[in-house]
């Protein structure tokens, strides 16, 4: 088996896993703190408009609705969490996998940021690092610890999958 699709079937469960743990923070802070998580509809409608050519908006929330545009976000969230899993492991090498470390996962969830600061944010109207949204510090620090949150999933779901790995 080529050492791509390895990493591949181990990100799988870590990227998963990883995205879970970021979802259920999400919950905690809904709950906890009122605050809304990301309406992964939005980044759904967004990949439906990139398929008709338009990737740049002035206001997502403005733009056509698309026919499954919820599951369709969904689905591209956990596929970006099994994507950064997959850079973590292709980064650290398989040793990782058997025993993982918090540094590395952490680094790889701050990393990650790069996508909703420099793509999507930017793309869906809202500016670079949320910076056209009514309150930027705070989508700037909810994204930080929420990605936080995403790399100590890397670390909890490569913990939970070591037991599993052939010696």
């Amino acid at each position: 088996m080529s050492e791509w699709i390895e990493i591949l079937l181990l990100a799988l469960p870590i990227g998963i896993g990883a995205t879970v743990v970021m979802d259920l923070w999400g919950v905690v802070q809904k709950r906890a703190f009122n605050a809304p998580p990301l309406d992964y509809a939005l980044v759904g409608r967004w990949i439906g408009h990139i398929a008709w050519g338009r990737f740049c908006h002035a206001s997502i929330t403005a733009a056509r609705p698309i026919p499954g545009e919820r599951a369709l976000g969904w689905l591209a969230h956990y596929i970006t969490g099994v994507a950064f899993a997959a850079v973590l492991l292709a980064l650290q090498g398989f040793g990782w996998t058997r025993d993982p470390t918090l540094m590395p996962a952490l680094l790889i969830g701050v990393i990650s940021m790069a996508a909703p600061w420099l793509v999507m944010q930017p793309a869906f109207g809202f500016g670079i690092a949320a910076s056209r949204t009514p309150q930027p510090s705070v989508a700037w620090w909810r994204s930080l610890v929420t990605h936080l949150v995403f790399g100590l999933g890397l670390f909890l779901a490569g913990r939970g999958t070591a037991p599993f790995l052939p010696s």
